[in-house]
């Protein structure tokens, strides 16, 4: 990413919404496709959008841009599994080279790695986050429902073969399933010089493997269950996103994150937007206010303007916080592969 020449040229904070928060960080889903079926993401009998609903490659490299020039300075490209979608590196050069755009990330299940890590360290992403939810085989068939963790490692010697300096594991725990194994995936990272944020389950959709309510494992259970082992210390670091994060005594390299969005509320600071697949922005990864900018963006083709005051119009919608409620049926019905992770 290049620094902007002219800072007067580019509206900072342009992006405000009714609370006084400013949106800085836009995560952009590229397809709601994965090539693993994970429990908490998604329906076994889960049905994909139509290919000919997504938004091109060239929509949204447009979008992309039209928020940076807004003063969002972060993007993070998601699925589905992104890596999966034909021709994305072509997404990832394009964004790269967005004046302004301080942060180029992505979030991936790490089987595509291999194939594409030395390429998307080209293109300026210098950060990555990938999920795994378990080191045990076996257990990682059953959460994914036909994954094989070799892939997922074999994806993070790729990464860190090909240069890219920061590596987080995400990892959402649930009870009895693998919430036995904070330690050991802490262990993991440590040794690899990986962070790892500890995600609450979200009930977007729903899902039918499990009772959301009785696997349900708060990150306060997680730092307990941690803190027989490690000495945690609270740090003021942040990446821009939701996670809390901690360091631990004696390691130099492994920040341990907490992503908490039942026992800790992070609503009133939010600072991000996302697109899906087909181009909604939606103002909140927990209720349904959203923005059709695929509908902008085709009925004024080539008009940035436009597409600027749909976007800044939108902020105008952004809610407080979310309402999830593990108790009761699923508040969002999309799942979180049609979400965008």
């Amino acid at each position: 990413m290049r620094e902007h020449s002219n800072e007067s040229a580019r509206p900072e904070g342009a992006l405000i919404d009714r609370f006084q928060r400013r949106v800085t960080y836009l995560r952009i889903s590229v397809t709601d496709r994965c090539d693993l079926r994970c429990v908490y993401c998604m329906s076994e009998d889960v049905k994909f959008i139509p290919r000919a609903g997504l938004l091109s490659l060239e929509e949204i490299v447009q979008v992309g841009r039209n928020f940076v020039d807004l003063g969002v300075n972060k993007i993070r490209i998601t699925g589905g599994e992104p890596l999966h979608r034909r021709d994305i590196l072509k997404v990832f050069r394009e964004l790269g080279e967005l004046e302004g755009l301080r942060e180029l990330t992505l979030t991936t299940n790490g089987t595509q790695l291999p194939r594409f890590a030395h390429d998307l360290h080209a293109a300026g992403v210098n950060r990555i986050n990938v999920s795994l939810d378990t080191l045990q085989a076996e257990r990682f068939r059953a959460l994914t429902r036909n994954g094989k963790i070799e892939q997922v490692m074999a994806g993070l010697d790729a990464a860190q073969q090909a240069g890219i300096p920061r590596i987080k594991l995400n990892t959402v725990v649930l009870k009895n399933r693998n919430h036995d194994e904070v330690q050991d995936l802490v262990g993991f990272a440590i040794e690899r010089g990986f962070d790892i944020s500890f995600i609450e389950e979200m009930p977007l959709g729903v899902v039918g493997d499990h009772d959301r309510a009785e696997c349900f494992y708060s990150s306060d259970q997680i730092r307990s269950d941690l803190a027989r082992h490690f000495e945690l210390i609270p740090t003021a670091e942040s990446t821009g996103g939701p996670s809390r994060y901690f360091r631990i005594a004696g390691v130099d390299d492994t920040r341990v994150g907490f992503i908490s969005p039942h026992s800790h509320n992070f609503c009133d600071h939010c600072n991000r937007v996302r697109m899906t697949c087909e181009g909604r922005l939606l103002l909140c990864l927990g209720q349904e206010h959203s923005v059709d900018l695929r509908r902008v963006v085709r009925a004024n083709p080539g008009d940035d303007e436009a597409l600027k005051r749909a976007i800044v119009s939108a902020m105008e919608i952004k809610p407080r916080g979310h309402d999830f409620d593990l108790h009761g049926q699923p508040v969002i019905f999309r799942h979180m592969n049609h979400t965008g992770g």
